[in-house]
């Protein structure tokens, strides 16, 4: 029923060669929509978008964010009805170590597609999706709401508050003005099929069984809303349906799992390794790394409320899930038929959800 809405939709979406970009845009494709994506090539090999061969099947723009111009030439030439932006440098440590390059992709990168967006007026929904790690956090047992302060330790998190002031400040002096609705999505840390990246649990371990050498395991009790990646991005479409129909939807949404769902590192990578089968060792890594937060918990319920959105797999399902797609690319099987049976199960579970309520 969600996926209806974008049918014959033009929806311009940043950082479609990422991880959670080649899922939005395969969902996207599926659902009927018109997709161009603006990126650079994938990061990673392999990678995602590359598996999938998205490419043959959309207009795909390969250029840098911080090219204003080519980025607004896109815009001009597509028209889109919809634009989401998930075009970003997104880890942490990797912050750490190029902090001006993170800067200008995630906050100077916001401003040329915000200021895209506002000069193109068949653009109706605008989504700019950031982070969970928007929010000052003192490691507290605090579970953020979005009225709290935005103010994240590492560059990466304090580019990403940056990028949540800048879209605050453009929905302020432009878009409360016109017909364009626009909204900010602070996600928790997903997993799911497909994610190569580097300084990420579940990649490390795949790469781990792969190579088969020790998982060296960092912050193993720090605590993550993790979820599958299939929750944010419904969210997402979710929040872009329902402003482009009604502006009154639009503002910053958190979007997280339930709180029992929200565990631990050394959890996460003892039940995925559980479910794959798979007795890998492993060892805390004891060295003296940069800084990342121990606690972070979300607290969703302005879009439960709001939108009656709420997460639909469990912890659980989200592992089995993301071990079912890690294995089929291990024995060399098909993963996009994984992920097509994946997307059909969620969505009927949506639907179900749904009709209930209604």
């Amino acid at each position: 029923m969600l996926l209806d809405f974008f049918k014959d939709k033009k929806v311009l979406i940043t950082g479609h060669t990422g991880f959670k970009g080649s899922w939005l845009t395969k969902i996207l494709m599926d659902a009927g929509a018109i997709v161009t994506g603006y990126a650079l090539n994938p990061k990673t090999e392999p990678s995602l978008f590359s598996i999938l061969k998205l490419h043959l099947n959309m207009n795909s723009v390969i250029a840098d964010i911080r090219d204003y111009n080519r980025l607004k030439q896109v815009f001009d030439e597509f028209q889109p009805d919809i634009a989401i932006h998930m075009a970003a440098q997104p880890l942490v440590r990797e912050s750490y170590v190029y902090p001006k390059e993170t800067y200008e992709i995630n906050v100077l990168g916001t401003i040329h597609f915000l200021e895209c967006a506002r000069l193109t007026p068949s653009v109706k929904s605008i989504l700019n999706v950031t982070s969970d790690k928007v929010y000052q956090n003192d490691d507290s047992t605090h579970r953020f709401i979005e009225t709290d302060i935005l103010n994240g330790f590492d560059p990466y998190s304090n580019s990403k508050s940056c990028s949540e002031l800048v879209t605050e400040t453009y929905s302020r002096s432009y878009f409360k003005y016109s017909n364009q609705s626009v909204s900010t999505a602070r996600a928790g840390n997903v997993i799911g099929g497909g994610d190569f990246s580097n300084d990420r649990i579940i990649p490390d371990i795949v790469r781990s069984i792969l190579s088969g050498q020790e998982l060296l395991l960092r912050n193993p009790n720090a605590i993550r809303p993790y979820q599958h990646v299939l929750e944010p991005l419904f969210a997402y479409l979710l929040i872009i349906k329902m402003q482009y129909e009604n502006k009154d939807f639009e503002g910053a949404y958190n979007v997280g799992p339930s709180e029992e769902d929200s565990i631990s590192t050394m959890d996460l990578t003892n039940a995925f390794m559980k479910v794959c089968g798979n007795k890998m060792k492993y060892q805390v890594d004891k060295g003296q790394g940069p800084h990342e937060a121990q606690y972070l918990k979300l607290d969703s319920t302005k879009i439960r409320l709001r939108m009656n959105w709420k997460p639909i797999l469990s912890i659980r399902e989200a592992i089995e899930m993301t071990s079912a797609w890690y294995l089929s690319y291990i024995q060399n099987q098909p993963t996009e038929k994984i992920m097509d049976d994946q997307i059909r199960l969620y969505i009927e579970k949506y639907n179900r959800l749904n009709s209930v309520k209604s």
